[in-house]
């Protein structure tokens, strides 16, 4: 099985994708397509000529490299992909044969989470429109990043079963550090999953936004609210 497990940043992506990984049928992949975004837009992100140098630039050779075969020769791979770094001219038919997930966060707690890290964002770089439109595409499974928090055994068992998977306890608690299939940017943006041992505790009241936040707010959560109707 291939999963294709779509997010915008600040999202429980990474723990997810940590849950996957430490299961012994599982590899993993993190964000095949960033470094060919950064390297078509010339975005401003931290460490952009470190990821661009790092890793594969071309979106044609990282979409064949999603359909090749697993690392590890393990049965299940584990793809976490960002929506927004799918530009329109990336190839996507790749993704039709995999299973499709798409994990969601209440947009107010992701622009509050997102701005600690990267002051200046617009829209795009949430993914919220993007995500939706992959959906629109691929279909898939939508689960929501708060559900999972609340009750991470339960959620990763519907997760699991949704996908025709047997549900591993492994999924649940993880060593502390890097992973060696951590993107290099995880020095930028992991701090906090690299600390963790297993899937954060429940979250709180919405955080409550202003000025340039709040207009993003308004724009993402018709997005989103889409997308959570038909969560799991």
């Amino acid at each position: 099985m291939r999963l294709a497990v779509w997010s915008g940043p600040r999202n429980l992506s990474t723990a997810l994708m940590y849950a996957f990984g430490n299961r012994a049928d599982f590899a993993a992949w993190d964000e095949p397509f960033y470094a060919p975004y950064l390297a078509a837009t010339g975005h401003d992100h931290p460490m952009a000529d470190e990821i661009i140098a790092a890793h594969e630039t071309d979106p044609q050779k990282v979409s064949a490299r999603c359909l090749d075969s697993i690392p590890g020769e393990k049965p299940h791979f584990y793809m976490k992909h960002m929506p927004h770094h799918m530009l329109p001219t990336f190839p996507l038919d790749w993704a039709k044969q995999c299973e499709n997930v798409h994990l969601i966060r209440h947009p107010a707690r992701v622009i509050a989470s997102y701005s600690v890290k990267r002051a200046q964002m617009t829209l795009d770089d949430l993914g919220f429109r993007q995500q939706f439109e992959i959906y629109d595409r691929l279909g898939g499974i939508v689960i929501d990043g708060t559900d999972i928090r609340a009750a991470p055994e339960d959620m990763l068992h519907l997760l699991c079963d949704a996908l025709g998977l047997d549900f591993d306890p492994a999924m649940l608690h993880w060593s502390v550090g890097p992973r060696d299939y951590d993107g290099i940017w995880a020095d930028h943006w992991y701090q906090s999953v690299h600390q963790s041992t297993g899937i954060a505790s429940a979250e709180g009241d919405l955080p409550q936004l202003t000025g340039h936040d709040a207009e993003l707010l308004e724009a993402a959560l018709p997005y989103y609210e889409k997308l959570w109707r038909l969560r799991i």
